[in-house]
């Protein structure tokens, strides 16, 4: 049961939300207001879990890293295929910052920026809750 869930902020949350189906194969569950330029709340989901985003907003204190020329976070995902994930999203022009690749903890993975800059990572790790350490 997932129990966190991602807050994003874009500036153009209808093409965030178009893109992020389009290219990491998220389905939109539904947006708030259904139309029109600003997205108050939506939520898409990926296999089991679910990422809230809305538009960036001058009476909150969260932004786009658009706007701020910076991240302050990134999201890891697992999938259960990580080269058709890639495919997917290379083929959708999402800009890879690094290929698949696999790491020292027994994972693969690849890292990617979306439309307007927050950070991903997909890969096979699956943390268990119960593990203080990765495996390795």
């Amino acid at each position: 049961m997932q129990t966190i869930f991602p807050i994003l902020r874009y500036n153009d949350a209808r093409g965030a939300i178009q893109s992020l189906c389009e290219a990491f194969g998220f389905v939109k569950l539904f947006s708030v207001p259904e139309s029109g330029q600003i997205v108050r709340h939506a939520q898409l989901k990926l296999g089991t879990n679910v990422v809230m985003l809305g538009s960036a907003r001058r009476d909150e204190t969260m932004a786009s890293p658009q706007v701020l020329g910076a991240t302050t976070q990134a999201l890891y995902v697992y999938v259960d295929d990580l080269d058709l994930h890639f495919e997917r999203a290379r083929s959708a022009g999402v800009e890879i910052l690094s290929p698949i690749e696999d790491t020292d903890f027994g994972s693969r993975e690849y890292h990617v920026r979306d439309l307007e800059g927050h950070l991903w990572t997909f890969g096979t790790y699956l943390p268990d809750a119960g593990r203080c350490r990765p495996p390795g």
